[in-house]
Formats: structure tokens, C-alpha cells, sequence
């Protein structure tokens, strides 16, 4: 097993770098594409976390010192690092991103069956898609398409962006939720009701959040949703 998730470890890895090259080298000229480019291309790192044999070789090789290696690139560093490493930008989203990830693989491994730490992996996968496909095409869609736009504290948003995040995440969920039954992952009963529903509270939990920290509400809101769905 542990020879399993070294191998898993490493080709993650090279997926990680080989992404960050692409946003920041070829995309550097178009910050905002190179920034969601990143966004959702890591976010496909959710396919490769059943096929670790222990979660918590992820949290302590993988997200945790992501999520790290992130703050420090953020303005509340104690070690002040030149922004420019990052084209991609939005540090602090960034971190954002790796932190509620390190924390809903740790939170659902330890609510997992004690003889099954991978019971609960598919809520993280299922939690991470909105922040990933969702809000990552809703932001593309809604800045070169956006023409009705709205306003909630104080952040702006548009109805194309919203619409689109929410079919996206409702298409994705389902998509994932198929991979993750195909390779064999305890699920519940499949319930395209739950999903859009589902879908529905994330799209409205992305608008009425900005600067960021939708990166954290709106997987946290749908992994609760979802933890519900299953043990309910």
C-alpha cells in the first residue's frame, strides 16, 4: 500500500508542476485565464484521491504543505516573498483553496469508519466541485459574457456567471459522482434531486461570497449538505 501512494504522491507532483509551468509561463500574459486555468486544472487532482490507500498520506505530503508553501506567498507572510513568482496572482485565494481541502480530507477521514478511512472521500470530491469547475468557469464565462450584473456586499457578479456555475456544478457533480461509483467508492443512492439542490446552495453561496473566501464556503457548505444527504 505504501508503495501505491508514494506512486500516487509523485505523479501528482509532476501533474502540479507541469500546471504551474503552463500557467505561469505560457499564460503569464493573460493573468486572469492563467489564474482560473490553475484553478480548475489542479482541481482534477479530486479524480486521483481515491486511488491513495490512506488519506492522511495527502493531508501530510500533499495539501498541508501546499497549503503552506501558499501563505507564504500571501501578503501575511512573516517572510516577505516577491509576488512576481506568481503570475496566476490571488495568493490568497490560492491558499484558500489548499487550506479547506487539507481540512475536508482530515474532518472526513476522521468521521470515516474506523476500519474505512476513505468512506467519506467522495464528499470531498463532491465539495471541491463547485469551488473548482464551478466558480472556475463561472469567473471565465461571467467577465468575457456577463451582461446582467448584480451586486451583493459590495462584490459584483453576473447573472451569466452565476447560471453557468450553477449548471457546470450540478454536470461536474454528476460526472464525478459516476467516476467515483465506477471505481468501486461506497456512495449513497444517486439522487439528481440532492445534486441540483445541492448545486443550487453553492451557486448562492459563491455570490453572496467574494475576495476569496468562497474558496472556503462554498466547499465547507457543500460538504455539510452532502454529509447530511449520507448519513441521513
Amino acid at each position: 500500500m505504501i508503495f501505491f501512494d508514494v506512486l500516487a504522491l509523485i505523479v501528482v507532483y509532476i501533474y502540479i508542476v507541469i500546471i504551474f509551468v503552463v500557467a505561469e509561463m505560457v499564460l503569464k500574459t493573460r493573468p486572469e485565464v492563467s489564474r482560473k486555468f490553475l484553478h480548475i486544472m489542479i482541481g482534477n487532482m479530486i479524480f486521483a484521491m481515491p486511488f491513495f490507500s490512506d488519506p492522511w498520506v495527502m493531508v501530510w505530503f500533499l495539501t498541508l504543505p501546499i497549503t503552506i508553501v501558499l501563505f507564504f506567498l500571501t501578503e501575511y507572510s512573516p517572510i516577505k516573498i516577491d509576488n512576481s513568482v506568481t503570475e496566476s496572482g490571488h495568493a490568497l485565494g490560492l491558499f484558500f483553496y489548499a487550506e479547506i481541502w487539507t481540512l475536508l480530507i482530515a474532518i472526513y477521514s476522521m468521521l470515516s469508519p474506523a476500519n474505512d478511512f476513505k468512506f467519506f472521500i467522495w464528499i470531498v470530491a463532491l465539495a471541491i466541485v463547485p469551488m473548482v469547475y464551478g466558480d472556475g468557469f463561472a469567473a471565465l464565462i461571467g467577465q468575457k459574457f456577463g451582461k446582467i450584473k448584480y451586486k451583493v456586499f459590495g462584490g459584483t457578479k453576473s447573472i451569466e456567471g452565476s447560471l453557468t456555475m450553477f449548471v457546470v456544478t450540478t454536470v461536474m457533480s454528476v460526472f464525478v459522482w459516476m467516476v467515483f461509483v465506477s471505481i468501486g467508492c461506497t456512495m449513497p443512492e444517486f439522487n439528481i434531486v440532492n445534486i441540483i439542490m445541492i448545486s443550487l446552495v453553492a451557486t448562492l453561496c459563491e455570490a453572496f461570497s467574494y475576495g476569496g473566501i468562497d474558496n472556503l464556503t462554498v466547499p465547507a457548505i457543500t460538504s455539510i449538505l452532502y454529509y447530511l444527504v449520507a448519513v441521513l
